[in-house]
């Protein structure tokens, strides 16, 4: 199979890591567009020999491989103004959204490639742990898609849109749900004049024995232990923040109820 030509649209976090780990596999990035030009530049800048697209007609393009780096909203209404060469290849990155948002008149060789990692411009990945989960139209784009991912990532999984939508969620609650517990935390903790680093070894413990032995296994603290005093005194604390008190309430209840049920 010969070594596709890519070109990339969207120039966020996730194109600042995947161009330039492309080009490390020796896959020629031919041009990158964005509707944010500064953004466009900066990923150029970080790239073997790509070149700013002004515009989506790309139909006198070299590239054989178009990929959609864009937010989840702009999907179908690229896909819809985008021309790529009758025959090219077309996928888009998102975790929630079905490969059918890709259909247009110039291809139908449709795909998704979507890593599963949370991604920020600046801050060093490995793509050979992240996990491309892949789904295709047909069985070329897919034999494509296999051999484009197994060159960055030695964990590649065919995923339809419809499990890719749980993992998504999956990956929404243990990342980002987590993350936003944690500046909660961060609040409290710098009313009471300290900062997270305070809770640094605590939550990196919690973190590496939930992957070791199971989060069910690892699972303590007052709600576990039905510990209802310690509970009671929590929710004293927090009377004054209705927002925060009700997401303890919550997941506290949802706990009670797991172990206790």
């Amino acid at each position: 199979m010969a070594i596709p030509q890519i070109s990339i649209v969207g120039a966020g976090n996730l194109a600042w890591h995947l161009g330039p780990a492309l080009d490390n596999c020796g896959y020629v990035i031919d041009e990158v567009y964005s509707r944010n030009e500064k953004s466009a530049k900066q990923l150029v800048n970080r790239l073997y020999q790509a070149e700013i697209k002004k515009d989506l007609d790309f139909r006198d393009s070299q590239s054989t491989v178009f990929i959609l780096a864009v937010s989840d909203e702009a999907i179908s209404e690229i896909a819809q103004k985008i021309h790529i060469p009758n025959g090219a290849t077309l996928v888009h990155t998102s975790g929630s959204q079905d490969m059918e948002l890709l259909q247009n008149g110039y291809t139908e060789n449709l795909g998704v490639f979507y890593p599963l990692q949370t991604f920020t411009a600046g801050r060093k990945v490995d793509f050979n742990e992240i996990p491309i989960c892949i789904e295709a139209a047909n069985k070329p784009t897919w034999k494509l898609l296999k051999a484009i991912s197994r060159s960055l990532s030695s964990k590649v999984y065919h995923i339809n849109s419809a499990t890719r939508m749980f993992l998504h969620l999956s990956a929404v609650l243990s990342c980002n749900f987590t993350n936003h517990l944690f500046t909660i935390s961060q609040d409290i903790l710098i009313e009471q004049g300290f900062d997270l680093n305070i809770l640094k070894p605590l939550i990196v413990e919690t973190i590496n024995k939930s992957l070791e032995i199971g989060p069910d296994n690892a699972q303590t603290g007052p709600a576990f232990r039905g510990d209802l005093t310690v509970l009671e005194q929590h929710m004293k604390e927090l009377k004054n923040n209705k927002a925060i008190s009700k997401i303890y309430q919550s997941i506290t209840q949802h706990i009670l109820d797991t172990y206790h049920g």
